[in-house]
């Protein structure tokens, strides 16, 4: 999977959403009304193909793993009821938390890093197990072939990872050009 395209305007898969995502809310002094993302995440969900995957019954599955996973070893996670839940308040906390054009410059730049890592070790186990993912099936049950535990594990934690950077970083991206006026590169530093 190669890294999503995080500096597109519009972000249109030929679906008939060519109008984009709905615009965001300021208040009085310009600064970004969170109560207005929301909106933008679920146009995203409903019209972006590399977004929606988070809807897909696999993904689900993947991700219902990892929080049962989670939990058993004791962490302290949130339990969501969807992964889409999960994208929509992981992507409302980054914004919170980096507010400013450095901070999400940064983080945009640690997903993408992330999603590059998931990505270059889901490969070398899809080729080491010759896993078929392509088949559209449960991603859980053809993790079985991975003959030990932990492989089985780092596999599905990078697959969760791998989606989730992937949807996170293309709907932050086009926040960031949206609330700075530019698109986010990778490499140059605001």
């Amino acid at each position: 999977m190669s890294s999503p395209e995080v500096s597109e305007s519009t972000p249109n898969n030929g679906d008939g959403a060519s109008a984009g995502p709905p615009a965001l809310g300021r208040d009085a002094a310009g600064r970004l009304d969170l109560d207005s993302v929301p909106d933008v995440i679920q146009w995203f969900l409903d019209f972006d193909q590399r977004v929606a995957i988070v809807k897909h019954q696999n993904v689900e599955e993947v991700f219902q793993w990892k929080q049962q996973r989670s939990q058993a070893a004791g962490e302290p996670v949130f339990a969501f009821n969807r992964a889409e839940d999960r994208l929509a308040i992981g992507i409302i906390q980054a914004l919170a938390e980096h507010s400013t054009e450095r901070e999400l410059h940064n983080w945009i730049s640690q997903l993408l890093n992330a999603l590059d890592s998931a990505s270059k070790a889901n490969e070398a186990a899809s080729t080491a197990y010759q896993l078929n993912l392509e088949s559209g099936g449960s991603v859980v049950s053809e993790a079985k072939k991975i003959p030990s535990a932990r492989g089985r594990e780092e596999f599905l934690i990078n697959c969760w990872i791998e989606t989730l950077c992937t949807a996170e970083a293309r709907v932050l991206g086009w926040l960031y050009q949206e609330l700075y006026g530019r698109p986010y590169i990778p490499d140059s530093i605001p």
